[in-house]
């Protein structure tokens, strides 16, 4: 009896030890990140119209990668601006555009120049220092040719720079 109970021992430390082992990824964990990840993330933008008028004020929007892992990102104002969604081609240096680009969220395309991230260039709303990004979109639908400009800054998350 003792020899089938030290048997029976032995068979769960060995299943204990093998589970515990057995998980083990191998090689290296980091999976790495996106071509534009330094581009991506969080935005409380202003915008306006081509005359100056205050369209939307501190609107969140986001940049992230597109499933391409290129030079390409979303730009996407969730519905809280001037409702695009569309693709952009960015640049190294944070310069980017789009011609024609389907805009997702509503009818029609949105061409975007004169768009461009810059490392360190703005403050938050609590006067930390962090990035800055500003484009000029027209949207195929304005048969009047207004074109509305965005400029706003890096989302922080921290309470006091929220909106």
């Amino acid at each position: 009896m003792n020899k089938i109970k030290n048997n029976i021992l032995r068979t769960f430390f060995a299943v204990i030890l093998f589970t515990a082992f057995s998980c083990d990824e191998g090689g290296d964990p980091n999976p790495g990140g996106t071509n534009t990840q330094q581009f991506a993330g969080d935005w409380f933008i202003d915008l306006t119209d081509s005359d100056g008028n205050a369209v939307v004020g501190h609107a969140l929007h986001s940049t992230y990668n597109t499933s391409a892992n290129n030079n390409t990102m979303w730009i996407d104002d969730h519905e809280n601006g001037y409702v695009i969604k569309c693709k952009i081609t960015i640049n190294s240096n944070g310069t980017f555009s789009a011609t024609d680009s389907e805009n997702i969220l509503d009818s029609g395309t949105v061409t975007i120049t004169e768009g461009k991230i810059e490392k360190g260039a703005a403050l938050s709303k609590a006067g930390h220092r962090v990035d800055k990004i500003s484009f000029r979109a027209h949207f195929s639908y304005d048969a009047e040719g207004y074109d509305i400009l965005y400029s706003g800054h890096k989302r922080t998350g921290f309470l006091e720079d929220e909106y």
